[in-house]
């Protein structure tokens, strides 16, 4: 069992993709899989800040709004190819993220929380207005990502299978990335930020730099997020910008276990299963989520896959 353990937490990134190359076999159908695909990563980029950093954010649907909108921009009023869009659209979200951020982390606490859910309102209101890029209320439309031949082969997006795996190959990416990250020197700086930030800083951490830099790198992974996700609706939705996002982020982390690797994604298989499930029963799908959500949160504090995870360790 402890080296079950060990070998989960040696090969993490290994051990999610084999998981998540073989997770559309799972599901009722694809666009299920590839909406837990991109809200993982979504989740994933949230609990960097929130799980590993200690900081809550009400505000990173701005991110992955963001991130949707810049990829849609450029592809439908700039005509670039939908690989450069998508690189547009992290680096608008990472460039939000270091104003946002460099405003936010002035603050501790629940008024962070409230600063950030404030600018993002602000750029949902800035998106709302600006009908001529982004269609307003109605959202942006005609993004078409076109076949393309890869070694011989031609890839067609239109084809639920192959949209599922190009996008895994983003998140792999990004998966990998995260991980070396918190296996690096700074991955331990960030959790000596969170456990202790006054101790973090007398041991000579630029606390306020390091904060900063976290929230610019999770914002780039919900920007990726919202860039896939654009391309896998075709649309940009206002709601993309919405609040509800961002408590949707809070729920996931929370639910698949804040701080853990695999967790965000656990989180949003179970919140958008919920979601997909329940709303097929009664328009009041909320009300049912939010009870399970509550039930998870009072019983298993740590989250279904910390709570797991846990349990692996007491038997070892």
């Amino acid at each position: 069992m402890k080296d079950a353990i060990l070998f989960i937490r040696r090969h993490r990134v290994a051990a999610v993709i084999a998981f998540l190359l073989v997770f559309p076999l799972l599901m009722p159908y694809q666009a299920l899989a590839i909406n837990i695909l991109i809200f993982g990563l979504f989740a994933v980029g949230f609990n960097l800040l929130f799980g590993y950093t200690g900081l809550l954010s009400f505000g990173h649907a701005a991110f992955l709004g963001v991130g949707s909108y810049l990829t849609g921009i450029g592809m439908v009023h700039f005509g670039m190819p939908w690989g450069l869009a998508v690189l547009l659209g992290v680096a608008s979200a990472a460039l939000v993220g270091v104003v946002m951020g460099y405003l936010a982390i002035r603050t501790r606490g629940i008024y962070f929380s409230m600063v950030t859910l404030a600018l993002a309102q602000i750029v949902y209101y800035a998106f709302y207005k600006a009908e001529r890029w982004t269609g307003g209320e109605n959202g942006l439309r005609g993004i078409q990502v076109p076949q393309m031949e890869v070694f011989g082969f031609t890839l067609d997006f239109l084809n639920p299978n192959v949209k599922y795996y190009v996008i895994l190959a983003f998140v792999a990416v990004a998966l990998w990335f995260v991980s070396r990250l918190l296996a690096s020197p700074f991955g331990a700086v960030i959790e000596a930020v969170r456990e202790n930030e006054k101790r973090a800083a007398a041991c000579g951490y630029d606390v306020a730099r390091t904060k900063l830099l976290v929230f610019v790198i999770s914002a780039a992974l919900c920007g990726l997020a919202g860039a896939l996700r654009a391309l896998h609706l075709s649309v940009v939705p206002i709601e993309s910008l919405h609040y509800l996002l961002s408590g949707q982020a809070v729920m996931m982390c929370l639910l698949g276990g804040m701080g853990t690797f695999f967790g965000p994604f656990i989180g949003a298989g179970v919140f958008l299963t919920l979601e997909d499930v329940v709303t097929t029963m009664t328009k009041h799908w909320m009300a049912i989520v939010g009870t399970v959500f509550i039930i998870f949160v009072l019983f298993f504090p740590a989250g279904i896959w910390g709570t797991f995870m846990k349990k692996l360790e007491q038997r070892a």
